[in-house]
């Protein structure tokens, strides 16, 4: 059961969190998360601490539910579900009425499976569309994007382009919903995909031009921007 409370010198106790540390193998597990920029997979951290996968496993997700680490399926947008990987949780959370509103879309969500990933996708292409709207009239796409993701709070940034990529990136260098992708990270991270797409429609661009990678980049989320595509003969 999580519970709180107030300590002798009137400082705010966070039960899960000291039990979560009360343990000094999850201490040492949250040091070596913190300490590798691209996170690791349950099978990084057991091969490098000795201990039992299924051991390993139990302290990650602790650590997940205590706040302390966040995870997600670094997919590349690359069919398959690829193992869980486990980052350092951001300190600054996102504005509270974007976490409320988060909140309540995801109790609206199916619990599991195709059906919640692609509702959380369509669910978060409305709420971009909503949020494009309010930003600067005359922007590119790119930076309609950047300027939502800031008002989100998840600090984005455009790397320098490769000489030979055919996207633009955006990397989202801060997870402020981190309550809320511990409890249910697939559907955080397609909702947010979502916003993404959501974003671009409403600048006119089709919304398959966006691909949230999670961990896609060292200390980054990453949004990859692809060029619309070609049209061929037989599309005309």
């Amino acid at each position: 059961m999580k519970t709180s409370g107030t300590g002798p010198i009137g400082e705010t106790i966070d039960t899960p969190r000291h039990r979560a540390l009360g343990s000094a193998s999850r201490v040492a597990i949250l040091r070596l998360v913190r300490d590798a920029a691209a996170g690791l997979t349950a099978a990084d951290v057991a091969a490098t601490t000795g201990q039992h996968l299924s051991t390993t496993r139990a302290h990650l997700e602790q650590l997940v539910e205590a706040g302390l680490l966040v995870k997600a399926r670094p997919s590349g947008g690359l069919p398959g579900r690829p193992a869980w990987r486990y980052r350092a949780a951001a300190a600054d959370p996102a504005p509270a009425p974007y976490r409320a509103l988060a909140t309540a879309l995801l109790e609206h969500l199916p619990t599991d499976g195709r059906d919640m990933r692609e509702t959380a996708v369509r669910v978060g292409r409305d709420w971009g569309r909503q949020l494009a709207a309010a930003a600067p009239e005359g922007d590119t796409p790119a930076a309609t994007l950047a300027t939502v993701f800031e008002g989100l709070g998840f600090s984005p940034e455009h790397p320098p382009a490769e000489p030979d990529s055919d996207s633009v990136e955006l990397h989202l260098r801060t997870c402020p919903f981190l309550e809320l992708v511990a409890q249910n990270p697939e559907a955080m991270c397609n909702l947010h995909a979502g916003v993404a797409q959501g974003v671009l429609e409403h600048r006119g661009v089709a919304g398959d031009r966006a691909m949230l990678e999670p961990f896609g980049a060292p200390h980054a989320c990453v949004v990859r921007l692809f060029p619309p595509a070609r049209r061929t003969a037989g599309d005309r």
